[in-house]
């Protein structure tokens, strides 16, 4: 049995666990503390973390297994796995000292939001003073590491630039250095604790940060080599997933179910059996696509370097999944009736969930329109791919 296989294994029981604990969850707004320690026990956070620093350095779709297991169970343990576990892709492009010093603790966990919502001012010794303020903090409550995009100024004010002309790097925190605001009131994936952070006058030192943009990693490996965005585009889209799959199967559970004012159980409804059908359809080929895309850009990634295609249709297929996980979930929610309405049933919060991790930018709608303007050949910049 490999490593992937074994921290599976043992995240599965603690995912089952999570979902018996969802309105636990919840009602605190973050993970609890005990099942963060739990899930960092497993060795998820580290799929992609490099093996030079005694990470699992798995292929990309180890990390999506591990997400939409845990959605299945609980929509914002999963949430919390996947910003944990796609912002350790960013250890492949950390200077090697700041990546042995944040990626080589193996209870280590990163998160972080990567718009540059933050100012820094070069010191000079080499590094940054930040100060600034970041919405969605996911998962921050548990981080051992946080960071941050920020707008690089000078001393008037004005844009300034990086010695090697980064604009906009994501800047690593230590957790000391952060403060954590109480912000997070939220319609769903509400156990997130995807709360705003703040840092004032926060130092830090030459080379903790990265480009986003960048497609120079200090690590070589075709995980490395894999499209950035397209893979944290790829977690959001296996979280939807796991709700996606979880809904089916909620509602497959009502069958038996008879509304007010019929005769027949939800099952033996035509018109339910309908829409269970393309529920599950509409899931079934979601995944097929990116499971199918993923296998493609990881040989090309194996290979030597994606291609403006391959990363065109890792978008694509995450964007796919999300629209066709929530098609599938409102089918199933409708279909239950007035039971999908209370607390006791799963079916409203992955309602709520999955409507909400829709709003991420990874998989806006707007990303349909590039790519298909690419599909027509038409001059297109793969930047955001």
């Amino acid at each position: 049995m490999n490593e992937v296989q074994r921290i599976l294994d043992r995240l599965e029981p603690v995912a089952v666990g999570a979902g018996r604990r969802a309105g636990e969850i919840e009602m605190n707004r973050r993970l609890p503390a005990d099942l963060a320690e739990a899930l960092i026990e497993t060795g998820v956070f580290r799929l992609w973390v490099p093996l030079a620093y005694g990470g699992v350095e798995s292929d990309v779709q180890a990390l999506l297994d591990a997400i939409e297991l845990c959605s299945y169970h609980d929509g914002s343990t999963g949430w919390c796995v996947m910003i944990g576990g796609t912002t350790a892709l960013n250890a492949g492009r950390l200077r090697r000292d700041h990546g042995e010093e944040i990626y080589g603790d193996p209870r280590g966990v990163t998160g972080g939001f990567g718009r540059p919502a933050g100012e820094a001012r070069l010191t000079p010794d080499g590094g940054l003073m930040v100060t600034g303020r970041w919405p969605w903090g996911s998962g921050t409550s548990h981080c051992t590491w946080i960071g941050g995009g920020v707008r690089i100024i000078d001393e008037d004010g004005e844009p300034s630039a990086l010695p090697d002309g980064g604009k906009a790097p994501f800047v690593y925190f230590e957790r000391d250095q952060v403060t954590l605001l109480d912000t997070w009131y939220a319609a769903g994936l509400q156990g997130t604790g995807s709360t705003d952070y703040i840092v004032t006058e926060a130092a830090v030192p030459e080379g903790r940060w990265v480009s986003l943009a960048s497609r120079d990693p200090v690590m070589d490996g075709p995980l490395y080599r894999f499209s950035l965005l397209g893979a944290l585009a790829l977690g959001v889209a296996a979280v939807t997933l796991g709700l996606a799959a979880r809904a089916v199967d909620e509602l497959i559970a009502l069958g038996s179910k008879v509304p007010d004012a019929s005769s027949r159980t939800l099952a033996e409804r035509p018109v339910v059996q309908a829409e269970l059908a393309r529920a599950d359809a509409g899931v079934r080929s979601a995944r097929a696509f990116v499971v199918e895309t993923v296998d493609r850009c990881w040989t090309s990634a194996r290979a030597g370097e994606l291609q403006d295609e391959d990363k065109r249709l890792l978008r694509l297929a995450a964007n796919q999944a999300v629209e066709q996980s929530t098609a599938a979930v409102d089918l199933c929610y409708r279909a239950a009736g007035g039971t999908a309405v209370y607390h006791s049933s799963p079916l409203q919060r992955i309602f709520r969930d999955v409507h909400v991790a829709t709003q991420h930018a990874m998989t806006a709608p707007r990303m349909m329109e590039p790519l298909g303007r690419m599909l027509f050949g038409l001059p297109t910049s793969t930047a955001q791919f």
